[in-house]
């Protein structure tokens, strides 16, 4: 894959060499759109901007925090010549903590990484071309781990890690429409290559249909007025933008948005009221839950004996899914242990990074016998 050329490659800051770029222009004293936000799409040009977003909490426009990563390196233990998965490759935090271990002192460790997004996954093998052959990165979702294990003459491996939470690229860019805050087209693919998008299922899905995904993929209260009002709403006009369906669920719910902003002022991080029904159709369009399923079939398939399955799940259902895996597993001898209770972010982690909040990661050890 070609190096990503992003904002990093054309230098800005000040002694060094190169052309300088414009900033953007925008209204006011502090940019509030993605695009706009030029200091934190080249961070390394501007580190005291970026020590100042950390302290606050923030997630550079662009970037990733991987989250739990010291408790997810413990649970996996990691060995100089090691071989492991990351299933979620992302903008590549975990990979590089594993990395950093399997290869260390020259050791001939292996990672093979997996991810479906065809824009974020060539800029992060470039951000990790360091370390050469040790990564192996392949487009595909997790449910295929097995045949891409088989193209790699990978048998088995001493671990997998899966971060099943949604990138905060992703989550900021409002041309993928995954957010409740800015417009934009109403997608939520993870891979443009899936046949149906976000718009396509508010467009077509029956209001029972609708109402279970928002009970069962995201624990909305209000599942039934929602997906009320969205039949109604798309019989007048097709809901093809992220501010249209927002528009719709804050109509759901008897709220404007100056009555919300009024409600949480000074409450810190609040969910938006849109937040659990994206949430729905994200899971829906790009079957998570299936291919959540898929993985917890296989994992012990292609797991050494001792070898170890760690998972990050940021909702209840994907919890409760792999709990009941590791607990039947447990039960027909597949994993010789596994966690009870899942492990949270400490109150630390929660403070500088927010979107780890609702993060819990489970563990299980393959059978030696």
């Amino acid at each position: 894959m070609e190096p990503f050329k992003g904002s990093d490659s054309n230098p800005t800051s000040p002694g060094e060499p190169g052309p300088r770029r414009r900033r953007p222009r925008y209204s006011g004293s502090h940019p509030r759109h993605f695009e706009q936000r030029y200091k934190e799409h080249a961070a390394s040009a501007y580190p005291d901007h970026t020590a100042h977003l950390r302290t606050k909490g923030r997630t550079l426009a662009g970037s990733h925090l991987p989250v739990m990563v010291a408790e997810v390196m413990a649970a996996l233990d990691p060995q100089p010549g090691g071989c492991f998965v990351d299933c979620t490759l992302g903008y590549g935090g975990h990979a590089r903590e594993l990395l950093v271990r399997i290869t260390a002192g020259g050791a001939p460790g292996r990672l093979i990484a997996l991810d479906v997004d065809g824009v974020e996954l060539p800029r992060t093998v470039a951000r990790l071309a360091e370390f050469g052959p040790a990564l192996a990165a392949h487009r595909m979702r997790f449910a295929g781990l097995a045949k891409v294990l088989a193209q790699e003459g990978i048998a088995q491996v001493d671990g997998i890690l899966a971060d099943l939470g949604v990138s905060s690229m992703q989550l900021d860019d409002p041309t993928r429409g995954f957010s409740v805050k800015h417009d934009g087209p109403l997608d939520l693919r993870m891979d443009d290559r899936l046949p149906r998008s976000g718009a396509d299922l508010v467009a077509k899905l029956p209001h029972d249909e609708l109402a279970t995904l928002l009970r069962d993929l995201a624990d909305e209260p209000d599942a039934e007025a929602i997906a009320a009002a969205i039949v109604a709403a798309r019989a007048t006009a097709p809901i093809a933008r992220t501010r249209q369906l927002a528009d719709v669920v804050f109509a759901a719910k008897r709220l404007t948005r100056a009555q919300w902003r009024a409600a949480t002022e000074g409450a810190g991080r609040s969910v938006h009221p849109a937040a659990r029904t994206f949430q729905a159709l994200r899971m829906a369009v790009n079957d998570e839950l299936g291919n959540l399923r898929a993985l917890l079939r296989m994992a012990p398939l292609v797991l050494k004996p001792g070898g170890r399955l760690a998972l990050l799940t940021f909702h209840r259902g994907e919890d409760a899914t792999v709990a009941e895996a590791f607990e039947q597993g447990v039960a027909r001898g597949l994993y010789e242990r596994a966690s009870t209770d899942a492990q949270r972010p400490t109150p630390q982690e929660r403070h500088d990074n927010p979107r780890s909040s609702s993060a819990r990661l489970r563990v299980a050890v393959r059978a030696t016998a």
